[in-house]
């Protein structure tokens, strides 16, 4: 199976690093930019051709396109693709866009191609998280009740005024936590917005249950020297916390019971990131090779972008 890839910053190199590990699998073509990167990635990747225009990625036979460059590309080089016939099946990293309303073009273009779509939301693959869809899917805590949804870093803790860095904290961290949210909850919509800016977000929504979760999204929090996404779920027989290291268990009158990534058979052929790194483009991989369908898809992460895109709206 032959893969391009475009844009070979550290999203790129990852995916190409994985894809060019997998057993029958050909990293065909990488289209970047940037020469100093080229000359460094041909010697990692010395099979693959290197062009500079997405035009020359034609004619290449490419059975699927990684997009890993900033997101206010993603659009135009996804419409590219499509509208030159160069491939029906994209990846792209996260967001699918860099609002709503381009994400409904790229799901009919997706949907007129008959390809398979997915983004890049790798938190779905992580065991822990995982797991506690699982718990949810029993039903171990009864009805759920209500959620808090965390996403918090110290990344940009000095930086106060000016563009903001990789889209704002929503587009970057915060769109994580949305899809895991609306993973385990459904659909979500946007009741009040405390607080919006590229840096802090803080807002509530409800489900279609009437759950009311509370989302608080910063990346400049203290003491958060690495990213951490996390829920604790309420319901009506007892809690859930989940974060990228464990799973907390709390039934009402009982022991609590925790499960660690070591518990959880965290293994992966290929480990480079982390492993739900390899899990992810392993399912990308399979739903090609089968032609089923993909999940989180353009369909699915587009609801991300629509809540970005209304908590944006209730306050700007």
């Amino acid at each position: 199976m032959n893969i391009g890839l475009i844009g070979l910053g550290k999203m790129g190199l990852l995916h190409a690093s994985i894809l060019s590990f997998m057993p029958d699998i050909h990293l065909a073509a990488v289209c970047e930019g940037n020469g100093k990167v080229v000359r460094f990635a041909k010697n990692m990747f010395g099979q693959t051709l290197f062009v500079d225009s997405l035009g020359k990625l034609a004619g290449q036979k490419l059975d699927a396109v990684y997009i890993t460059t900033p997101i206010p590309s993603h659009f135009a080089i996804a419409q590219f693709l499509y509208s030159e016939n160069i491939t029906a099946n994209i990846f792209v990293e996260k967001t699918l866009t860099s609002n709503y309303e381009e994400s409904v073009k790229l799901i009919n273009l997706a949907k007129q191609s008959n390809g398979v779509n997915m983004v890049g939301y790798m938190n779905r693959f992580a065991v822990t998280f995982k797991k506690c869809k699982e718990l949810l899917d029993q039903r171990t805590i009864g009805k759920i009740v209500a959620f808090e949804a965390h996403a918090l870093s110290s990344d940009f803790i000095a930086i106060k005024k000016g563009t903001p860095p990789r889209g704002g904290v929503l587009n970057d961290l915060g769109s994580h936590v949305l899809d895991l949210a609306i993973w385990y909850f459904g659909e979500l919509q946007v009741k009040s917005v405390k607080t919006n800016t590229v840096n802090d977000s803080y807002f509530d929504v409800k489900t279609r249950d009437e759950v009311e979760g509370i989302f608080d999204v910063s990346w400049q929090r203290k003491n958060f020297r690495n990213p951490e996404i996390s829920l604790n779920i309420k319901g009506s027989l007892g809690n859930i916390e989940v974060n990228n290291s464990c799973v907390i268990l709390q039934k009402n009158n009982e022991n609590r019971l925790i499960w660690y990534r070591q518990d959880l058979a965290d293994n992966v052929p290929f480990l480079l990131g982390a492993p739900e790194y390899y899990r992810e483009d392993e399912h990308f991989v399979k739903s090609l090779e089968e032609h089923h369908f993909a999940e989180p898809d353009f369909e699915t992460a587009s609801k991300v972008d629509q809540i970005i895109s209304e908590v944006k709206q209730r306050i700007f």
